[in-house]
């Protein structure tokens, strides 16, 4: 199966808003009624105020993940400072067929060469520290931890933060 990462067409925003809102709360990242899941299930101020991307299944149509990438001065970049991109809210579908497929690679490789298009010198995002396969990807692909921008948008939810170095990195 061939699997495509691109910009959401608003008629998979409902589909990717989902997904995203599902796997955060099966994966027990946010509680299933809570703002930030709200947040989640709503992609389409993503798709306006930053670029919403996501993975999709070109035999059946099926999105199986999303992301946010935050370009710079999007109101969607908590971490990013002048002209770094970030990416947020990354999910693979929790429907057992959509995952170890590698969709969540994919969508991160997409992020890095959308960034390199745009000529950006660094991609940041933030990760809850218990994200620990996340966080093998990231490393895979060449972010480092950035300890020191490590942060807490709300009390009890602590962050990592990883960097990718663009003109350093093979990804």
């Amino acid at each position: 199966m061939s699997i495509v990462v691109r910009t959401a067409r608003p008629t998979e925003f409902d589909a990717a808003g989902h997904l995203v809102a599902e796997a955060f709360i099966s994966d027990g990242h946010t509680e299933r009624d809570g703002d930030y899941a709200k947040l989640l299930r709503d992609p389409r101020d993503r798709a306006e105020k930053a670029e919403l991307l996501v993975a999709v299944d070109e035999t059946n149509g099926l999105v199986l993940g999303s992301v946010t990438f935050a370009p710079p001065g999007s109101p969607y970049a908590d971490l990013a400072q002048g002209r770094e991109g970030e990416f947020r809210m990354l999910a693979v579908s929790p429907d057992p067929a959509a995952r170890g497929r590698g969709v969540g690679e994919l969508m991160v490789r997409a992020v890095i060469a959308r960034a390199r298009e745009l000529e950006l010198p660094r991609v940041v995002m933030s990760s809850q520290q218990r994200m620990t396969y996340a966080h093998r990807i990231y490393e895979r692909l060449g972010f480092v931890r950035t300890p020191e921008r490590d942060w807490s948008p709300i009390p009890g939810v602590d962050l990592f933060t990883y960097a990718l170095e663009l003109d350093d990195s093979p990804a």
